[in-house]
């Protein structure tokens, strides 16, 4: 009899964490590695956020909470969800879980049975597919093209669209483009979805706080009310907080679906940590203003990145709404040989031989569901991009 159950083989390891590891690894040998793998913010967690978490242990709340969350905390998310994008949530109407990961897994293992389908555009983060899987669900990837900004058209929902189809998932800021939708972009879509009352829709909008110019955020709930009983709206601390640790992501849903999510996570994890909940209503209700300041300079890196990737013989790099990556086309690399002699024959062998020659880390475009990309996260300092570009122009200067 099998150890390890047949479901983990629907599911690969992490991409971004194996890069990211193997970059730490490197490091500890020795090399002199600049990792652009990972999706976490280099800045601090700002210290009103700290402190709010020191008072909550000094002050003894330590003990289990409410496995869906604290009032408190469910309180300060239905109220940014009020005034970000005008969405009301009663409090039975929103959950906690330990980082927006588990969110989409309760959602998930909650609704999916075997069979059903969840249409996915591509590119997109490596965990959607395999949470799906997981669930028994079938993922039905859409390739969403870099002419088109990387966004799905509302054609292609349509088609993808079958009798089966039981969730729609979007992300916007999009992890691995950076590609986010306007409110103008997201109504064919919504029209769409008002077609088909079966289809329900996760947005995964984690990345909202980190849009840059002009661009306004929006979301599915905010831009159709009419869908707002079908749709999940997730968010999180991690990204626009810098609190990637602490775990904390939430969700505005109808309440019956929250009630099964919160008896999934009530057997799973329970609640998330007192601590981090704490200093997550700090985060939600108080000073945004070390949020604007790290969307600041992560837009200047932005600009940075897209003009020095583009000056690399080979790439193609688009100019993104949002988020803190880029994800550039290799196209022009492929059938040449690197320096070191390996034969670049897809987007994998180039950010291993990139990696291996010039000690850069960046996750090939397969993993995100897109061959042909690569996906650089520049949530790193100015200078350490300033050299792993130098180091990547380098390494397509020599491609022969």
């Amino acid at each position: 009899m099998a150890l390890i159950a047949s479901r983990l083989d629907r599911i690969s390891v992490s991409a971004t964490m194996a890069i990211t590891t193997k970059a730490r690894a490197l490091k500890a040998e020795g090399r002199d590695v600049i990792s652009l793998s990972a999706g976490e913010p280099d800045f601090d967690t700002p210290d009103n956020v700290k402190q709010a978490a020191i008072r909550a242990i000094e002050a003894g709340h330590t003990k289990y909470t409410d496995v869906a969350g604290t009032p408190a905390l469910r309180r300060a998310a239905a109220e940014k969800f009020r005034r970000d994008s005008g969405l009301i949530y009663a409090p039975e109407e929103i959950i906690v879980s330990s980082g927006g990961k588990q969110v989409i897994f309760n959602a998930m293992l909650a609704t999916i049975d075997a069979g059903d389908e969840v249409v996915i555009p591509a590119p997109c983060w490596v965990s959607y597919p395999d949470i799906v899987a997981l669930a028994d669900g079938t993922p039905v990837i859409v390739p969403c093209s870099q002419n088109n900004g990387f966004k799905l058209r509302a054609e292609d929902l349509e088609a993808a669209i079958t009798a089966r189809t039981k969730w729609f998932f979007i992300n916007s800021p999009c992890n691995p483009t950076g590609a986010a939708y306007s409110a103008a972009e997201l109504r064919p879509i919504c029209d769409v979805l008002l077609k088909h009352p079966d289809v329900w829709i996760f947005t995964d909008d984690i990345y909202e706080k980190l849009s840059y110019g002009d661009f306004r955020f929006a979301t599915i709930a905010e831009v159709e009310p009419r869908l707002r009983d079908r749709t999940v709206t997730m968010n999180g601390c991690s990204k626009a907080y810098a609190m990637t640790g602490w775990r904390i992501g939430f969700a505005g849903a109808p309440a019956r679906l929250i009630k099964a999510m919160d008896k999934l996570q009530g057997q799973s994890t329970s609640n998330p940590s007192s601590i981090a909940q704490a200093a997550a209503v700090e985060a939600l209700n108080g000073q945004q203003e070390s949020v604007a300041e790290m969307a600041r300079v992560y837009e200047e890196r932005r600009d940075l990145v897209v003009d020095l990737l583009n000056a690399a013989p080979g790439l193609i790099c688009s100019k993104p709404e949002g988020a803190f990556y880029v994800f550039p086309s290799m196209h022009g690399c492929i059938g040449k040989t690197s320096r070191g002699g390996t034969p670049i024959t897809d987007d994998e062998s180039f950010v291993i031989a990139l990696l291996a020659e010039e000690g850069v880390a960046t996750v090939h475009g397969a993993a995100f569901m897109y061959p042909g990309y690569f996906r650089v996260s520049y949530a790193t300092s100015t200078e350490n991009l300033r050299e792993a570009c130098r180091r990547i122009q380098r390494f397509c200067q020599g491609l022969v």
